[in-house]
């Protein structure tokens, strides 16, 4: 379907979203935080960001336990594990329980090499198994989504535009059911994959593709993971964050920079008093979760800091 079809069927669609999206992890505004013993759970902050990294950031030759203490005497609110993983399940709770740290959900580590979108059936079946996977990984975690990227426009003929939007879209229906049973949703990221933009059309393209794949779906578990760093080189964060609106259930935090590329977390090119804003004026709440380069202790405490003072204003 053309560019100005997809155009002319938001007008008519209205770019509707289910209500509630936001219901299974915003937390209450003004609600007391606690800081976190280990061996209990943490609460809720009372700031209606809560901050996360990826687990793979965290560096050193140490247990899967210590890791997870590490972020939390850190003040780290959560982690997102990968799934599939090496780890045990009975290893990752023992981590949880008694570091209090949360696991805010999972990221479906195969939707690149096993994508959605491919041409091959069989490789689109073993992507859908790859995603239940990952469903039932975040529920057995206690967490809430998994992140997936949906496909990748990568041949003209065989994978294009279209073809990634009805395959995936086919896909990802079939794992619905269970979504909806066990309460995780699945979330879109927008990554550098050529679906829903054109990564030869400048730097202010709007996310209203983006917005009408999820409607599209039409399913209250389906919305979206905006990663705020990944568009930047292609669109103004802040105008993603108001076109997308209620459909952003967690973001990932990174930097990029027309001279520098990808850098550290407040030294690119993202207006950053302008997404804060854009965040609050569509009443996000929820998880945010660096996506850079780890490292140790040193490392994490820097990450941490910059992400504060990017989403919060904190210096």
């Amino acid at each position: 379907m053309s560019r100005m079809t997809r155009r002319a069927m938001i007008q008519a669609s209205g770019m509707t979203v289910a209500a509630g999206m936001l219901g299974g992890f915003a937390p209450a505004i003004g609600q007391e935080a606690k800081p976190a013993e280990p061996g209990k759970p943490s609460e809720l902050p009372a700031r209606r960001i809560q901050l996360a990294v990826k687990y793979g950031m965290i560096q050193g030759d140490m247990p899967m336990v210590e890791k997870f203490k590490l972020l939390q005497s850190i003040g780290f609110d959560g982690v997102e594990m990968d799934s599939p993983n090496n780890f045990s399940l009975e290893e990752v709770l023992a981590a949880r329980e008694a570091s209090g740290l949360r696991i805010h959900g999972v990221v479906d580590s195969v939707h690149w090499r096993l994508r959605l979108s491919s041409p091959d059936s069989e490789e689109r079946r073993q992507g859908i198994e790859g995603l239940i996977t990952a469903i039932r990984d975040s529920k057995a975690y206690g967490g809430s989504s998994v992140l997936l990227v949906p496909g990748r426009v990568a041949d003209p003929q065989n994978e294009n535009q279209d073809q990634v939007w009805k395959r995936s879209i086919e896909a990802i229906k079939t794992v619905l059911p269970l979504a909806a049973e066990l309460g995780i949703y699945v979330l879109i990221e927008n990554v550098w994959n050529g679906f829903c933009y054109d990564p030869e059309g400048g730097d202010d393209q709007s996310a209203d593709l983006l917005a009408s794949y999820v409607d599209e779906i039409g399913s209250p578990w389906v919305a979206n993971y905006l990663d705020l760093g990944n568009h930047r080189k292609f669109a103004k964060v802040e105008s993603w964050v108001r076109t997308l609106g209620r459909r952003v259930v967690k973001v990932d935090v990174k930097d990029w920079g027309k001279e520098t590329g990808w850098t550290k977390i407040g030294e690119g090119d993202i207006d950053w008093p302008a997404v804060r804003q854009a965040l609050a004026d569509v009443g996000y709440t929820g998880w945010a979760t660096a996506e850079v380069a780890g490292g140790g202790r040193d490392r994490l405490v820097e990450i941490k800091s910059r992400m504060e003072k990017v989403l919060f204003g904190e210096q």
